[in-house]
C-alpha cells in the first residue's frame, strides 16, 4: 500500500479533498492517507502556516496531494505554496490544459502543457525595502544555468515520454538579456540534444497574444517562474478556468499534486464546490505512482461526467452539488 501525505486545505479544500479521496479509492488503488496541515488550518492546529511535521511527512512519503491554501495578499506573509516548493526543491510545475467536452469555450481543440521553473526568478520572493521609510522596494530575479538546465531538460523529457512533438521556450531576452537571456541560451543548447523534438522560442508578451489567438500551434511550453505562473492561468482560461486545471510539482524523487484554484470562501460549506481540478491532479498523481490504467479511468470518468452534464456543479452550468458530481463520476468508475 502506498502512503501519501494529504493536506485538506482551507475554504472549500476539505470538501474537494473528501470527494477526491473517494474517487481515488474507487479506482481500486490502495492508498494510506497521512493527513497533515498547512495554511490557515495549520495555524489553528499547530500555530504555524507550514509545520515541520508536514514537511517531514512529505519527505518521508515522497508524494503529497494538497487542496488549496489561503495566502493573504501583502503584509509580508510568505506563500505556503512557495515555501513548500523551495523547502522541498520541487523545481518543475506541470500544468496541462486540455479542452473539455461539454464546457463551452472559444476553442475546442486545445491540448498543451505548461512546464514552469518553480524555484527561481522574480516569483521566488527575494525582495526588500531600500529606504528606512519603506517608500521604495526592490525585487531580485535570480536565474542560474543549473536551474535552467534541469527545467528545460525536464520539459524535453516530458515531451518525449508523452509523445509530444514540440517544445516552445518563453522568455523576455530582448530586454532581460542576462537573466532570461541565460534561460534562452541554455534552452537552445539543450534543444540540440533532442533532434526528435521540434523547438522554438517566443517573447512572453507575443506568446500571450498568440495563445489567445492560435493556442492549437503550441504543445509543451517551458518558461521561468513568474512567466509560467501567468501563462498557466491563461491556458487554464482557454479550457474553462482554474476549476478544470490540474497541477503537479516535481522534484528529485518527490512530488506534490494540487488544485491551483483559490479557497473560494464565499461558497465554502455550501456543498457546491467543483472537485474536478483536484481529482484531475490526483489522476496525475496516480500516473506518477505507476497506476497509469487507474489514472486513465479516473480522468475518463470525470470527462464523461462533465460531457453528459451529469450532476455537475453550478460553475459547470449544472444544478448539482459536490456530492452528486462525485457520485456520478464514481458510478462510471465502478
Amino acid at each position: 500500500m502506498t502512503k501519501v501525505t494529504m493536506i485538506r486545505g482551507d475554504g472549500i479544500g476539505p470538501e474537494v479533498m473528501d470527494a477526491t479521496v473517494e474517487l481515488v479509492e474507487a479506482t481500486g488503488v490502495a492508498i494510506e492517507w497521512d493527513e497533515q496541515f498547512a495554511g490557515e488550518s495549520a495555524v489553528r492546529a499547530k500555530g504555524t502556516h507550514l509545520p515541520g511535521d508536514t514537511l517531514a511527512s512529505i519527505r518521508e512519503n515522497k508524494v503529497a496531494l494538497k487542496a488549496p491554501l489561503t495566502t493573504p495578499v501583502g503584509g509580508g506573509f510568505r506563500s505556503v505554496n512557495v515555501g513548500m516548493r523551495q523547502e522541498l526543491d520541487l523545481y518543475a510545475n506541470v500544468r496541462p490544459a486540455r479542452a473539455v467536452e461539454g464546457v463551452k469555450t472559444r476553442f475546442d481543440d486545445v491540448d498543451l502543457v505548461v512546464v514552469r521553473e518553480n524555484t527561481q526568478g522574480l516569483y521566488s520572493g527575494i525582495e526588500h525595502y531600500i529606504d528606512p521609510k519603506k517608500d521604495a522596494a526592490q525585487a531580485i530575479s535570480f536565474i542560474s544555468r543549473y536551474a535552467s538546465d534541469r527545467i528545460i531538460r525536464f520539459a524535453f523529457e516530458y515531451a518525449r515520454k508523452n509523445g509530444r512533438k514540440k517544445v516552445t521556450l518563453v522568455h523576455k531576452a530582448n530586454i532581460l538579456k542576462l537573466t532570461t537571456g541565460l534561460f534562452l541560451t541554455v534552452g537552445r543548447e539543450i534543444a540540440a540534444e533532442y533532434p526528435d523534438i521540434e523547438f522554438d522560442d517566443r517573447i512572453v508578451d507575443a506568446m500571450a497574444m498568440q495563445l489567445v489567438m492560435k493556442p492549437q500551434i503550441f504543445d509543451v511550453i517551458v518558461t521561468t517562474n513568474l512567466f509560467g505562473d501567468i501563462l498557466s492561468d491563461l491556458t487554464a482560461g482557454l479550457v474553462g478556468g482554474l476549476g478544470l486545471a490540474p497541477s503537479g510539482n516535481y522534484g528529485q524523487g518527490m512530488a506534490i499534486f494540487e488544485a491551483i484554484h483559490g479557497t473560494a470562501p464565499d461558497i465554502a460549506g455550501k456543498g457546491v464546490a467543483n472537485p474536478t481540478a483536484l481529482a484531475l491532479s490526483a489522476s496525475m498523481m496516480l500516473v506518477h505512482l505507476g497506476h497509469t490504467e487507474a489514472a486513465d479511468r479516473l480522468r475518463e470518468a470525470i470527462m464523461d461526467t462533465i460531457a453528459k452534464g451529469d450532476g455537475t456543479t453550478p460553475d459547470l452550468g449544472g444544478s448539482g452539488t459536490t456530492k452528486t458530481f462525485t457520485a456520478a463520476v464514481r458510478s462510471r468508475l465502478s
